[in-house]
């Protein structure tokens, strides 16, 4: 197979060692029907951010060798451009258009005693957990969650999840030394003493002084709990297919890491704290690669224990990213490159905020050292692993199934359209709809509500064969695919049972819609 996308955007897989089997006596292979998933997603993570993906100065070595062992996909997306829609498209198969959760809803505040998460997925809801219990399957969600607080009917337990490690809420999860975790249903404390995770460093105060920061240091990383959580886990399920969902929080802001792995990368470095509305930290370059670096030390532990036990050949992992990156907490995005060649960032419906670097690895199964163009988005995950489970869906999905992908067997069928919608809390709102087209272009549209554009704003186009970074919009050119366009934006969604999720709603500071 051709994969244009080579020349197009210059991506190579360089060679790297790999992990080294740490025994010399493995047990003998696990063997049983269906194979063991692990589901890893980060938070802010660009498409750029890692090497597989072209990224130079931050260090991923073992996310190398798993794309090197693996397939590597060019185009595949998010569920939005913001935490809990995307995730909620993963769990549920549909996309923002017909999803219950179509944006941050957040609940409560950032401290421990209001702690009340974001809006609730229903009771009875089909999730990825309800899919591969129905399948036989012990669940676990290690990690981030936020569709669903402490005690609400949207927590992991209720959702499918036979065992839940990890934040509840995202907002907490902008702390990655907060003072506790949730073990299922109950607090899980942690080594420190609470700090707020948005504040600035006190007015003049020197930021270049490493004694400044001493305040905002704590010893319990929440993120290296998540790595040695799940590798308890898989040891103590290895004798019977488990689906782990790993979602690590980083390197999502607050800007925060162990010093050790900080002090790894020697960067010039311009402070984050003076009117911040993140935590302070001195060294945010190092610091956002030592976050990235520190995950994939993790994703390396993890196989290299897959391997120790001999069921590395009944595996499948998928690693992505839930949305594209941000420059919160001081990230530099342009020093990273973090959205390579794209346009946007988080909260932006251009590629840079959707596209996800994703990689899936299955020895003998998934072909090795390859890249796929093969166009897929998050609400395939679930019709993806429904089928290479052997259980069949109960619920309607927007989904198609890329198993065939995966395996190289079966014929692939194609999505003639993608869509999304995104519902700023500021009240403004957009859509963008991929068109495929296989003769003329890979065509992208999008349409921005804002108070300028409160009604039938422009549609933008673009050619993303032609042009990935979207520089060039080809409306006025093509007015008959910017009409299709405009058409898919209006049938692909439901009328949300929230205002502010329509595109109607307009905050009062907007004035009367009307």
């Amino acid at each position: 197979m051709a994969f244009t996308v080579i020349a197009l955007i210059g991506w190579s897989l360089q060679q790297s060692a790999s992990t080294q089997v740490l025994t010399n006596n493995p047990p003998s292979k696990v063997q049983h029907d269906k194979p063991n998933i692990i589901y890893i997603i980060v938070d802010d993570l660009g498409i750029g951010d890692i090497e597989p993906y072209g990224q130079q100065k931050i260090s991923t070595p073992n996310l190398q060798v798993l794309a090197n062992e693996g397939l590597t996909f060019v185009q595949h997306y998010a569920g939005n451009t913001v935490c809990a829609p995307s995730r909620a498209a993963l769990m549920t198969g549909l996309h923002s258009g017909h999803n219950q959760i179509r944006g941050n809803y957040e609940l409560g505040d950032f401290t421990d005693e209001r702690e009340f998460g974001q809006m609730p997925l229903n009771p009875g809801s089909t999730t990825l957990g309800t899919v591969m219990q129905s399948a036989g399957y012990h669940t676990a969600l290690i990690g981030k969650w936020g569709l669903g607080g402490p005690s609400s009917y949207g927590t992991p337990n209720k959702q499918g999840f036979d065992y839940f490690f990890g934040y509840l809420d995202q907002k907490q999860a902008h702390n990655h030394y907060p003072t506790h975790l949730w073990r299922n249903e109950e607090w899980f404390a942690l080594n420190n003493e609470f700090l707020h995770s948005h504040q600035s460093l006190p007015e003049g105060v020197d930021p270049y002084d490493p004694i400044n920061y001493q305040a905002y240091l704590r010893e319990d990383f929440a993120q290296e709990r998540l790595t040695q959580d799940a590798l308890r886990y898989i040891k103590e399920h290895q004798n019977k297919p488990f689906f782990l969902y790993l979602a690590y929080a980083g390197p999502h802001a607050a800007l925060q890491a162990p010093e050790e792995y900080i002090d790894e990368y020697d960067f010039e470095e311009t402070p984050y704290g003076l009117h911040s509305n993140y935590l302070p930290q001195r060294r945010p370059r190092a610091a956002r690669a030592a976050m990235i670096t520190h995950i994939d030390k993790g994703i390396g532990q993890v196989k290299a224990l897959l391997k120790q036990l001999n069921i590395d050949e009944n595996t499948m992992i998928i690693f992505t990213s839930d949305n594209g990156p941000s420059p919160e907490g001081g990230a530099d995005m342009e020093f990273f490159n973090s959205n390579g060649q794209f346009r946007g960032y988080k909260r932006d419906l251009y590629e840079g905020g959707i596209r996800m670097p994703t990689i899936a690895h299955w020895p003998g199964v998934v072909p090795a050292g390859k890249l796929t163009n093969h166009v897929s988005a998050f609400w395939d995950v679930l019709p993806t692993l429904a089928e290479l489970a052997d259980v069949e869906l109960s619920s309607t999905t927007d989904g198609i199934s890329f198993l065939p992908t995966l395996t190289g067997e079966g014929e692939q069928k194609q999505h003639e359209s993608l869509y999304w919608e995104f519902h700023h809390k500021r009240g403004d709102h957009a859509q963008a709809v991929r068109i495929r087209d296989e003769k003329n272009g890979d065509w992208k549209a999008i349409r921005i509500f804002n108070k300028q554009y409160r009604d039938n704003p422009p549609i933008e186009l673009y050619n993303l064969r032609d042009d990935p970074s979207e520089t060039t919009d080809l409306a006025s050119k093509y007015p008959r695919l910017v009409q299709q366009a405009a058409l898919l934006m209006d049938s692909s969604r439901t009328r949300s049972f929230l205002d502010e999720w329509n595109f109607d709603y307009w905050p009062s500071r907007y004035g009367s819609k009307n």
